[in-house]
């Protein structure tokens, strides 16, 4: 079974964060309420999220400074923010959100449409990191040893162990490689193709390290890439 994303919903007004359910139900991840920055921080140190829609204008902290808070820690700093604004104040207070670390800053009324759209490319290219942190501890697995008391998988012969990660990883690349395609035919934000290729790079590291297991193509260990 695939592990559903988590959708951080910040917003002081329980209408909004009932409409926000209401367009994102349809990605059928697990979306989380917030009533306030403090809340939202409090949710961030338990559980791992996919994006985060946060509302600006909030009473006590607000969203700049919740921004602030996430992105000072290391946990939660490259978590994606999408801003949401009842107020077009202008460039200058769209350039602060930006300078806060939103990927992204909408001012509602929003598309639904589009709302969703974007936050199915972050669920997206979160799933694809999940999925590259597994084939690379497999990986690192079997190159230590195994360690403990062996898996099934871990049991099988070295050979038929590669075979089936690289048959993984390459589910991986094709599904990254279609990904690519879209945010290049959609003109996506440049925070998106940013970490898409960002994911691309990983794949390849990942690749070489599984090829270079292959028998007659040299000694030594590999360094598996870190996945983060």
């Amino acid at each position: 079974m695939v592990q559903k994303a988590k959708i951080l919903l910040v917003d002081d007004r329980p209408e909004n964060l009932l409409a926000l359910e209401a367009i994102l139900s349809a990605l059928d991840q697990t979306l989380v309420r917030a009533s306030s920055g403090e809340e939202a921080l409090k949710a961030l140190l338990t559980d791992d999220f996919a994006v985060i829609l946060l509302d600006v204008q909030m009473p006590g902290m607000d969203g700049f400074e919740t921004a602030a808070h996430i992105k000072r820690r290391e946990r939660t700093r490259d978590i994606p923010i999408i801003f949401l604004t009842a107020i077009n104040h202008g460039p200058h207070h769209t350039f602060r959100g930006y300078a806060a670390g939103a990927v992204d800053y909408i001012s509602k009324p929003f598309d639904p449409w589009v709302l969703r759209a974007k936050v199915s490319v972050f669920v997206e290219l979160y799933m694809k990191n999940c999925q590259l942190r597994e084939q690379a501890a497999l990986l690192r697995l079997q190159l230590e040893g195994g360690g403990g008391k062996p898996s099934v998988g871990a049991a099988k012969e070295p050979a038929g162990l590669l075979a089936e990660l690289s048959a993984r990883l390459a589910a991986v690349e094709e599904q990254a490689e279609a990904l690519s395609k879209q945010l290049d035919d959609e003109s996506a934000d440049a925070a998106a193709v940013a970490t898409a290729a960002h994911l691309e790079r990983k794949l390849t590291g990942l690749r070489r390290a599984l090829d270079a297991l292959e028998p007659g193509t040299g000694s030594g260990a590999p360094t598996v890439p870190s996945p983060n």
